[in-house]
């Protein structure tokens, strides 16, 4: 593997074990794209440094089982304050 991207790779998992984010803000800010940084920290990451990428794992694995909790607040802040129709 090119070692600019074993770097990239360790880059994108060290940032997510660090700040806890998920892969789609990790790639906003690291200037990636989401695929990219999925497949870097899940299929090349295990062939370099195999330690960071179960830190990776668990933090993925935690975003997954919140993400219907992030979905029901960014709606809940996409209508705060606007008057919804009432239905009966």
């Amino acid at each position: 593997m090119w070692s600019e991207i074993e770097e990239r790779a360790k880059r994108n998992g060290q940032y997510i074990v660090k700040t806890g984010c998920t892969v789609r803000t990790c790639a906003e800010i690291l200037g990636g794209s989401k695929s990219t940084v999925h497949k870097d920290v899940t299929e090349r990451l295990p062939a370099v440094d195999m330690e960071l990428y179960l830190k990776v794992k668990e933090v993925l694995e935690k975003n997954l089982s919140e993400r219907h909790i992030r979905g029901g607040e960014s709606t809940r802040k996409k209508y705060a304050g606007k008057h919804l129709p009432h239905f009966c």
